[in-house]
């Protein structure tokens, strides 16, 4: 009962697909249905989880009406809502799409599930083949391109996906032997196998997405070997690390898996990799990603094929099957939003992916080890070194690394921007760094603060949003983590910069974390200038006095009376506390000359809280806050004389 490979390609292909769709979902909840940040972040978990709760709903539907109808609607619905994607409509009709996307592919999976009782083999192909080409892509995903290519890319994905579920001969496993029957019979045929690893489809693409083939963490780990003391830096091909890991993934997850207490490093090395990344170290990431990527998919071959009771009939197996995915990729909702959603609501969130690796790794461990397994619809070494040959194009063709250079220094003027970015989304919910890049590079930027970065979040769609407008503004970067590694604050500069320090500010009572992070700026001749950048999170009700004050303290120690600039998204208003606590350092308002000057929100600036403060020593001039609307805030712009030598 050879396992098809059309059926096996055919998975791979619905599996990308839908990952495609869900980077696109995922942070449609945060930019269009929660608008700016306005909407509570429970009612948005609650639209986030109803969609994979209505999709419990449909193993009732696969019995009654049969697995292949349902699998064909499904799977042309996900089709047309992908490719519809790829012109990124924006606003709600973007998120609408996505939504339907999401639940035509909840469904697919539950229709497609009653007839394949070995997953194992398309699902790992599909997550690591994802991988691959969002690493080749430079973690910017076709959706996101609009261009020819994207178009023809996105089109040839969708016919063939189309075509080979369109072909009546699809089934798997036991199914197989009888594809010719009437469909309804050959629903009920598929074997009793599966349930396992269907199950653990959805917690397997959650910890795939956040950790394991997470193309964007890689990077974000690389940067931090850069610089180390807590920042990290522009690195020199930072993907490197993505076909490690796609290669460590699929041998594991496509050969036979040991036997005896040898199956257990499938399950030790992916709790390893949960807790390292729970850690909240950039120094640990790389080892949590090839600790993870390894311990994923042994897993998974530990749940491959696997057999159940004999009292199990064929018809109930297929039905568990599609309750087994379904309550897999509900998994999925609840680990995503209970981690995401706790920098909203100020809970800890480090259990989630070790809780989630904790139950795949339970799952997978305690699966009866199958006797004569049968062989794969591919050679395990030859299917992984495909992919993996894919994934090494990445650091070729996607890595690039901005220089900069002090040969023309020192220079009498600096021209600053500090931009809060909102993770490289609009207004309108489309990911666009070619917007946010025009607006920094019309203000012809010397150095750029910027707030809200994101470097790996899977719910903004597991973007390097900092690597990406750095390539763009060719600017290389230095990163300070607020949140957690992958979120922070960065400085880039067309000056080489020294001595980079970060500072962990005090939450209290904000839920998001914060930090300043402070570089010297190497002018040439012996002159240097003091930049730190920083986001402020005032707690619930008051301003950010606190931090406010630790900044300003931090800020005037570090630059040891250079020149400074201090700068970024503070959310207080002139004339509020906090902004006192700016000027009683010695500060002064570099903006001043242009007051009022409203920053958010963008569309309809009404509220002044994006700033930039220099050192008396500085003369400030040309303030500007350029409009634009690829972010939810302006930017702001000066341009500063240095003091004379």
């Amino acid at each position: 009962m050879r396992y098809r490979q059309l059926t096996t390609g055919t998975l791979a292909l619905g599996v990308l697909l839908l990952i495609d769709v869900l980077r696109v979902w995922l942070p449609g909840i945060i930019t269009i249905f929660g608008q700016a940040a306005s909407t509570p972040a429970e009612l948005m978990g609650a639209f986030a989880l109803g969609w994979f709760v209505l999709a419990m709903g449909a193993p009732a539907v696969v019995r009654r009406v049969g697995a292949r109808p349902v699998t064909v609607v499904a799977a042309v619905a996900l089709a047309v809502a992908r490719l519809a994607l790829t012109a990124a409509p924006g606003g709600r009709t973007q998120l609408w799409l996505a939504t339907a996307g999401l639940l035509a592919g909840l469904v697919w999976l539950v229709g497609v599930a009653a007839d394949t009782d070995r997953p194992v083999p398309g699902l790992a192909l599909g997550f690591a083949v994802n991988a691959a080409v969002h690493a080749v892509l430079d973690t910017v995903d076709l959706v996101w391109r609009g261009d020819w290519v994207a178009w023809l890319l996105s089109a040839v994905a969708v016919a063939v996906f189309l075509a080979g579920t369109a072909q009546p001969g699809q089934r798997g496993g036991a199914a197989n032997a009888l594809a010719d029957a009437p469909d309804g019979l050959a629903d009920a045929a598929a074997g009793p196998g599966g349930g396992r690893a269907w199950l653990l489809a959805g917690p397997a693409l959650l910890l795939a997405g956040m950790v394991a083939l997470s193309p964007a963490l890689a990077r974000t780990g690389m940067s931090y070997l850069v610089a180390g003391d807590g920042v990290a830096r522009s690195p020199l091909f930072g993907l490197a690390p993505v076909p490690v890991a796609v290669a460590g993934f699929l041998c594991a997850a496509l050969t036979r898996p040991p036997r005896g207490w040898g199956r257990a490093y499938g399950p030790v090395a992916l709790l390893g990799g949960a807790v390292l990344f729970a850690l909240d170290r950039g120094d640990l990431l790389l080892p949590a990603i090839l600790l993870a990527a390894v311990g994923l998919g042994a897993c998974l071959a530990l749940t491959d094929d696997t057999s159940q009771s004999a009292a199990d009939t064929a018809s109930a197996g297929a039905s568990r099957r599609g309750y087994a995915v379904a309550a897999g990729m509900l998994v999925f909702a609840l680990g995503a939003v209970g981690y995401y959603s706790a920098y909203d609501l100020g809970y800890p969130n480090a259990a989630v992916p070790v809780v989630v690796a904790v139950l795949i790794a339970a799952v997978a461990f305690t699966a009866r080890p199958v006797a004569d397994r049968p062989p794969g619809p591919f050679p395990p070494l030859r299917a992984a070194a495909a992919v993996t040959a894919l994934a090494l194009l990445a650091p070729v063709l996607a890595d690039e690394v901005p220089v900069a250079s002090n040969r023309d220094g020192p220079p009498e003027r600096l021209t600053v921007v500090a931009y809060n970015i909102r993770m490289g989304f609009g207004l309108d919910g489309r990911f666009d760094l070619a917007g946010l890049a025009e607006v920094v590079e019309r203000q012809r930027p010397d150095v750029v603060l910027l707030s809200e970065v994101d470097r790996a979040w899977l719910l903004n769609g597991g973007h390097d949003t900092l690597d990406l407008l750095a390539d763009r503004l060719a600017m290389p970067y230095v990163f300070g983590p607020a949140a957690d590694p992958v979120w922070g604050d960065a400085v880039l500069s067309r000056w080489p910069v020294r001595d980079p320090r970060t500072l962990p500010l005090a939450a209290v009572g904000a839920p998001t974390g914060a930090q300043a992070l402070a570089v010297t700026l190497d002018l040439g001749d012996g002159v240097r200038t003091a930049v730190v950048s920083t986001h402020l999170q005032p707690p619930p009700g008051t301003g950010p006095v606190v931090q406010a004050r630790a900044v300003a303290d931090f800020a005037t120690r570090y630059a040891a009376g250079r020149p400074l600039v201090v700068a970024g998204d503070l959310n207080t208003e002139p004339g509020d506390e906090a902004f006192a606590e700016f000027t009683k350092a010695g500060l002064v308002d570099a903006l001043a000359a242009a007051r009022p000057l409203a920053t958010s929100p963008a569309d309809d600036p009404r509220q002044q809280i994006d700033h930039i403060f220099v050192s008396p020593g500085l003369t400030p001039s040309d303030p500007v806050a350029p409009r634009g609307t690829a972010s939810d805030h302006l930017p702001v712009a000066v341009t500063v004389t240095l003091p004379p030598r």
